[in-house]
């Protein structure tokens, strides 16, 4: 019945250690992966969000997060608001953060 249930063989008290250079290279492994793969991906999409929303001007055509797409009739400088003229005569009042993408002109026409 030995062959079921393997031999345990005590050691000598002196378990081997890993090292702290082992332990400090793995930490800096992982901060590296998620730099690269995490947070530098992230934040570059935020700085062309934020480029994207500073470019934008009355006039434009732009698609919304929910679907909508609109003309911009009306941009607010001091607040973070616009209007958009989605079809004649129905305006709505969104946040500028709200901007997915400009479109371009003539968009609406073809739709």
């Amino acid at each position: 019945m030995d062959f079921l249930i393997p031999t345990a063989y005590a050691q000598d008290g002196a378990a081997p250690q890993g090292g702290g250079m082992e332990l400090i290279f793995m930490l800096v492994m992982f901060g590296l992966i998620f730099y690269f793969m995490i947070y530098r991906p992230q934040a570059k999409r935020v700085k062309q969000h934020k480029e994207l929303i500073s470019s934008i001007s009355k006039g434009d055509e732009v698609l919304m997060n929910g679907g909508f797409v609109g003309r911009i009739s009306k941009i607010s400088d001091d607040k973070d608001f616009m209007v958009i003229s989605v079809a004649e005569g129905m305006e709505v009042t969104v946040q500028k953060s709200a901007v997915t993408a400009v479109l371009p002109k003539g968009t609406m026409k073809s739709l």
